[in-house]
């Protein structure tokens, strides 16, 4: 039997799993769940609402920003946050597919 050949690129993977990493915390995951039920939210509304610290709001915020799973806006001194759906949709889509293949 012949073994497949293993093509991984490094930061490919890197960046997948730093995205994967940023959906699997269910605060992040409640935090998407209040932008998505607000379209854009500023984070202000965001921690006031959902009754958290400002600084871990900001943390969670950051790890999605830079996972690429929110977007930013700045309107005078509030930053808004809405999602990238396109990013978000291809995420689950890939996820589906690698669960689908076991």
């Amino acid at each position: 039997m012949r073994k497949a050949k293993v093509n991984i690129n490094n930061d490919k993977l890197k960046h997948s799993a730093e995205i994967l990493r940023a959906l699997a915390h269910p605060l992040r995951l409640q935090i998407l769940e209040f932008i998505d039920n607000n379209k854009s939210i500023n984070v202000n509304k965001i921690y006031n609402t959902l009754k958290l610290e400002q600084s871990i709001t900001s943390q969670h915020l950051r790890i999605l920003r830079v996972a690429g799973v929110v977007l930013t806006k700045r309107e005078g001194k509030f930053i808004h946050y809405s999602i990238d759906y396109p990013k978000v949709i291809n995420v689950l889509k890939a996820v589906d597919s690698f669960l689908d293949a076991e």
